[in-house]
């Protein structure tokens, strides 16, 4: 496994909390992305992109990706799969997103650590190829299916460019056969499971769209979502955006409460005490720890 490149450090102190797909041919929709409050956006040329676009799409990769990262975007593609019916199609969308420079490169329905080695190694090449900075291109595998899930933490851990992995909604609830519902129920467990294998390969896990057109179902679906322990959401809608960033990150007062708790543990311990109470909870180590993770993430 190559080290860990430059770009890959730098995403781990970004962490971008918003993944927001766009449809690959749709100009006006690409445009009007960089205005919304997604800090990752991901061209789209698989779902959102029938085949009949996808050209068109691809014409457009340079000047998107360039036009986003002026937007201080982390800029994306999400191509084809580069087996079974999607293969032409994958490797030509491979081809145009790495001449325009992506800072990531999604790849969908992973089920085996084999997927992600075949494609860092094209990734490679075309670095070479194009004189890129070696190892500059980080990947995003997206975990779709049932199989897929239960391999999470090898596809995490195959390959140093894998700083984020995506769990999807509607592709997984159709593998399980699960009938959807706002509340997502059919999915909580493999939402619980998918951040246990990404937390457990060290990999930024991406929670699934929220596909409904449902205000209240979103703001619940993403509290949820950080109380699983989750910090990135994927959408579908860039309307959602706000709403992700606003819940997945901790407010003035949380931050403020954290500092509060942090202070008093740091105190406690500098006149040898092991825990202390603070506005009415017991603080030891562990709670300590999670209040300095939340400054951590906030170090402004």
């Amino acid at each position: 496994m190559p080290e860990a490149s430059n770009q890959a450090e730098a995403f781990r102190r970004r962490r971008p909390s918003c993944w927001l797909f766009v449809e690959g041919a749709n100009r006006n929709a690409l445009e009007q992305a960089g205005s919304c409050e997604a800090d990752a956006l991901i061209q789209e040329l698989e779902d959102f992109t029938p085949p009949p676009l996808r050209p068109r799409a691809r014409q457009l990769c340079a000047e998107v990706l360039a036009r986003w990262r002026s937007q201080d975007k982390f800029a994306c593609v999400r191509i084809n799969p580069l087996e079974g019916d999607g293969q032409s199609d994958g490797a030509a969308d491979l081809a145009a997103a790495m001449a325009a420079g992506p800072d990531a490169i999604l790849i969908p329905k992973v089920t085996g650590a084999g997927q992600i080695q075949h494609l860092e190694a094209l990734i490679t090449e075309h670095e070479t190829a194009l004189g890129l900075q070696p190892g500059a291109t980080l990947i995003v595998p997206n975990v779709e299916s049932a199989r897929g899930l239960m391999n999470t933490r090898a596809i995490c851990e195959c390959s140093a460019r894998v700083s984020a992995c995506l769990v999807a909604s509607e592709d997984m609830a159709a593998d399980l056969g699960a009938e959807r519902g706002r509340d997502g129920l059919e999915l909580d467990y493999v939402r619980a499971r998918f951040h246990l294998e990404c937390s457990a390969a060290g990999v930024l896990s991406i929670d699934c769209p929220y596909t409904w057109q449902d205000p209240e179902g979103l703001a619940a679906e993403t509290r949820h979502a950080r109380r699983l322990g989750y910090r990135a959401k994927s959408a579908v809608n860039a309307e959602h955006a706000a709403t992700i960033q606003r819940l997945l990150n901790p407010s003035a007062q949380e931050l403020a409460d954290a500092r509060h708790l942090v202070d008093a543990f740091e105190a406690a311990r500098a006149q040898g005490l092991g825990r202390i109470e603070v506005d009415g909870s017991l603080v030891e180590v562990p709670t300590y720890l999670n209040a300095r993770r939340l400054l951590d993430r906030n170090p402004d």
